[in-house]
């Protein structure tokens, strides 16, 4: 059935939607370039609250592979918009279709949407609040999800351990992991307990720390910011990635901002500006750490080479450092895996 993307700065783009879609759904309009990874990037919970633009002008031709392949138990995006999909996906993995997928998860389609023109919009304009919806009225208001924590909603809701005696102990704080991240930690000799985002862990017995992704403005997480700042001064190995940067970043009073259009996709350059090496990295983030407000004790150990901000940062004595994008990839690239090696080298000095 006919239907309408209608952002809130005005713009209306046409295209269809399935019949079960009565409703007006809500997000933050928002685009990635990823040629593939469809499934990996709406099961992310740090895309929670967010209607995903895909700039690939076919999606769902491989389907939907079982669940042991998801970022987590089901889709967090608030909504999809594609140019074109299929309904008869082929690969030997598939158990799904994508249109079939989107129905039981009841997550809100639009096909048939000219994303070349949408992703110019908000390329230049920036992201917009959006609604989905198939009727001629135009929605009254929009609602903004990065008003509500949305960490709460996708953090684990308890405390599970993972490897349990099989070495040293790792806090593996959920503000809504992907379980790329989690199964690449399991491959190292580690005792892994996996927390909420609130749960104040710091009186237990611990050798490091990682702060995970997430959804929505790191300002927000008061409690976690808090238990990071109590953390650092136990000068442990801590690493963090995507909002567990930015969350490190508050810890240590800098700040953050919102990017006018985010990084997402599987092909944003990054440069370590320790070894002098240029990588691909796999990224879904809107906000960055603002490099004016680091303090001396801090390195930018990582930067976009599209636009320069900061993607990575490091204490220059203790064993600290956070990056933006995603090292576990999954979709790739793998340039950026070597991190964890790095990061559990820094547990077996300790």
């Amino acid at each position: 059935m006919k239907s309408k993307l209608h952002l809130r700065s005005g713009e209306i783009f046409t295209g269809i939607s399935p019949d079960w879609q009565e409703d007006i759904y809500f997000g933050e309009v928002v685009f990635s370039t990823g040629m593939t990874g469809y499934v990996e990037s709406l099961t992310d919970p740090s895309y929670s609250g967010q209607i995903l633009v895909f700039t690939y002008p076919l999606i769902g031709n491989y389907g939907v592979p079982q669940k042991a392949k998801w970022e987590s138990e089901k889709i967090h995006a608030a909504g999809v918009v594609v140019s074109n999909t299929t309904e008869f996906p082929s690969h030997y993995e598939n158990e799904k279709s994508f249109l079939n997928w989107l129905k039981d998860q009841k997550i809100p389609l639009i096909t048939g949407v000219d994303t070349r023109a949408l992703t110019l919009r908000l390329r230049d304009n920036g992201s917009s609040i959006g609604a989905i919806y198939k009727s001629d009225k135009a929605p009254n208001r929009f609602i903004d999800p990065n008003e509500n924590h949305l960490v709460k909603k996708v953090s684990s809701k308890t405390v599970q351990t993972y490897n349990k005696n099989k070495g040293k102990k790792l806090i593996v704080v959920d503000c809504g992991m992907k379980e790329n991240i989690l199964r690449y930690f399991l491959k190292y000799p580690l005792e892994i307990k996996r927390v909420p985002f609130d749960y104040d862990f710091t009186n237990e017995d611990y050798d490091a720390v990682f702060i995970s992704n997430g959804p929505g403005d790191p300002k927000l997480c008061i409690e976690t910011i808090q238990i990071i700042q109590k953390v650092l001064t136990r000068k442990k190995p801590t690493f963090g990635i995507c909002l567990g940067s930015q969350l490190m970043a508050h810890a240590i009073g800098a700040k953050t901002y919102k990017l006018k259009f985010g990084h997402r996709s599987q092909n944003q350059p990054c440069f370590d500006e320790i070894i002098k090496k240029s990588i691909l990295t796999s990224q879904n983030h809107g906000y960055a750490v603002d490099e004016k407000t680091l303090s001396d004790e801090w390195i930018v150990y990582f930067r976009n080479l599209n636009d320069q901000s900061v993607e990575g940062i490091k204490h220059k004595k203790l064993p600290f450092f956070a990056v933006q994008f995603h090292p576990e990839s999954n979709p790739g690239p793998l340039d950026s895996e070597y991190l964890f090696d790095e990061f559990y080298k820094l547990i077996e000095e300790s």
